[in-house]
């Protein structure tokens, strides 16, 4: 099992980009954004500016991507953490094995700053997040505006 970092000095080549945003779109399954929204997010974390940018994080074994986050610096430490986790998911067919452990404490090792992430209240993997010390020390809130 390797584990691969991309971001603003370790660049993402478009294959790659494409792999990953494929693996994600996949195997996030109902939690799952549009291709264009993953693109979005893995395209802010690897591009080179000042103070932001982020992480993209993956797992892979025998070539087959397993597992991949995708980190987003906030560029606002001084009042909320560094960074927020976007996206994070483990191939469907090596589930249960702890390798969604292992490559989140991958991220958590490579980061530098707080991380915040936003969970389904119904998603199964909030129990992970406890285990890797993660809290809900708050209610979060949003106002939803129509498109139209």
């Amino acid at each position: 099992m390797n584990f691969t970092t991309y971001d603003a000095f370790n660049r993402i080549t478009p294959i790659e980009m494409s792999r990953v945003i494929k693996f994600l779109h996949t195997h996030l399954e109902q939690y799952s954004d549009a291709e264009s929204a993953i693109q979005k997010a893995i395209a802010y974390a690897v591009k080179e500016r000042a103070g932001l940018g982020g992480y993209v994080f993956t797992m892979e074994d025998n070539g087959e991507i397993i597992g991949a986050v995708v980190i987003n610096k906030t560029g606002m430490e001084e009042y909320i953490p560094e960074n927020i986790l976007v996206y994070i998911a483990t191939h469907k067919a090596h589930r249960g094995k702890g390798l969604g452990e292992k490559l989140l404490q991958y991220a958590i090792d490579n980061c530098k700053g707080d991380i915040a992430l936003h969970v389904e209240k119904d998603n199964p993997a909030i129990f992970l997040y406890e285990k890797l010390g993660f809290t809900n020390p708050y209610l979060e809130m949003r106002l939803k505006r129509n498109k139209n």
